[in-house]
């Protein structure tokens, strides 16, 4: 058991949401907290799509969490990646980022880790077609679409110059849906005067999924409108394939009808599928959890892992009830567990299952509220779910934006995030374009490392 001198310990690993939300909403309890991540900020990923377009920087979608917390007494933020845990024991282990090893003991544990992108068996195609839930991805990706149109200019075969104007993106969800609008406004609105031997106009965007319609998740109303915006943008959807292959010049689909096509792509990005980290099997070999085909982790109606009341898993990372892996499940279920180890260090409740010999309390099951949904297709054209109601078009849009500045953490990013965006929409300027020609050489021969 860890040391029990001093107030009860909560340790939250991740500082996603889900971590975010529990870590705030335990300012006042009676425990010290420990968040550890190995990124140490928060990021707002449902950005990350613009930075990688260039008109966000990352500084805006991102804040330092020790900023956040700086005036929270009762919480210290930890550089280091969490490995595995001794549930007998109470303690973590994790790893610096030099290596050195570290425990930390707690009284109660949230898991908070996140996922990261899956490739379905085929971890092979990452170093052609890299995903997008980082801020590193979101500079790589920023590197391959504008070095590829610098990429086009320089070559004097037309075929060679119509590959490099070609972007494959993969999985039609909310993220691959975002890109391919965006890279599509990139070419016939930024870019559109800036070259002397290309016209960017005539980059081919390519959206296959192996569904049948993009942001399948939506409903079939804003997923048939969906398709009618993308369209006008000149996106051109591949529904019901499913990707067999990845190389350095393109990809091969094998088609609704059983055929197989090739399709040359200078560039190839990832956005479907994700997958537990390495800590959930972990997690799983530890404490007896259960694990989905993702690998997330199956908890019970209180978000705890069965037998052990004291784990919470949150966010992404859970398995629960079908529940989506979306911003607003993690910023909820972080909530709810804060309240539920609060209210257990207070005295006032007692975890669910427990035996209720003095007639106490027992903790609630989580009851997710769905706010609603929203994608960004291009300018004024989004869509956005909210209950019964549905929004698309210019409606989308607003909603759209007023969902995302309200949850940008902190005022400067949401101020800073408004400017940008001010220059984006009504001038065609993204002030974050910024790539070296070092990632341009590197763009030349895909067979060694990534970018």
């Amino acid at each position: 058991m860890p040391d029990q001198a001093g107030p009860r310990r909560v340790v939250i690993v991740g500082g996603g949401f889900a971590g975010l939300f529990a870590a705030r909403a335990l300012r006042r309890a009676p425990v010290a907290v420990t968040l550890i991540d190995r990124a140490q900020h928060h990021l707002f990923q449902p950005l990350l799509y613009q930075c990688a377009t260039g008109i966000l920087s990352e500084g805006k979608i991102a804040s330092p969490l020790r900023e956040v917390f700086k005036h929270y007494r009762n919480v210290e933020c930890v550089l280091a990646e969490v490995t595995g845990l001794d549930p007998a024991a109470r303690r973590v282990t994790a790893r610096r980022p030099l290596g050195e090893p570290a425990e930390f003991g707690y009284d109660w544990l949230i898991l908070a880790a996140g996922v990261q992108q899956s490739y379905f068996g085929h971890d092979e195609y990452a170093r052609f077609a890299p995903g997008m839930k980082t801020i590193a991805d979101a500079l790589v990706i920023r590197s391959r679409v504008f070095g590829a149109f610098e990429m086009a200019e320089s070559s004097a075969d037309p075929e060679e110059r119509q590959r490099w104007l070609t972007f494959a993106l993969v999985g039609a969800g909310p993220t691959g849906v975002e890109l391919a609008g965006q890279i599509r406004e990139v070419a016939t609105k930024t870019l559109r005067r800036e070259y002397r031997h290309i016209e960017p106009e005539q980059a081919r965007v390519l959206l296959f999924d192996g569904g049948s319609a993009p942001l399948a998740a939506f409903g079939s109303k804003l997923s048939a409108l969906a398709t009618r915006d993308l369209q006008k943008l000149g996106v051109e959807l591949h529904m019901g394939s499913v990707v067999t292959a990845v190389d350095s010049r393109g990809l091969e689909v094998k088609n609704h009808d059983g055929s197989v096509s090739r399709h040359e792509a200078g560039t190839v990005l990832w956005t479907a599928g994700v997958e537990a980290p390495p800590l959930a099997e972990a997690v799983a070999t530890a404490t007896g959890a259960e694990r989905d085909r993702a690998g997330r982790i199956k908890v019970g109606g209180d978000l705890t892992i069965p037998g052990h009341p004291e784990v919470f898993v949150l966010g992404d990372l859970m398995s629960a009830h079908g529940l989506p892996g979306v911003a607003e499940v993690a910023m909820q279920s972080g909530l709810y567990a804060a309240r539920q180890i609060r209210r257990q260090a207070e005295g006032r409740e007692r975890p669910a299952g427990d035996p209720d010999p003095d007639g106490g309390n027992a903790a609630r099951p989580f009851r997710y509220r769905d706010l609603g949904s929203a994608a960004y297709i291009s300018r004024g054209r989004a869509a956005a779910t909210a209950g019964r109601l549905h929004f698309s078009g210019f409606p989308g849009w607003l909603a759209w934006l007023f969902i995302h500045i309200a949850f940008l953490t902190g005022y400067r990013n949401r101020a800073g995030a408004i400017l940008s965006w001010w220059y984006a929409f009504t001038r065609d300027i993204r002030l974050e374009r910024t790539f070296t020609s070092h990632d341009v050489r590197l763009m030349r021969d895909r067979r060694g490392d990534p970018l």
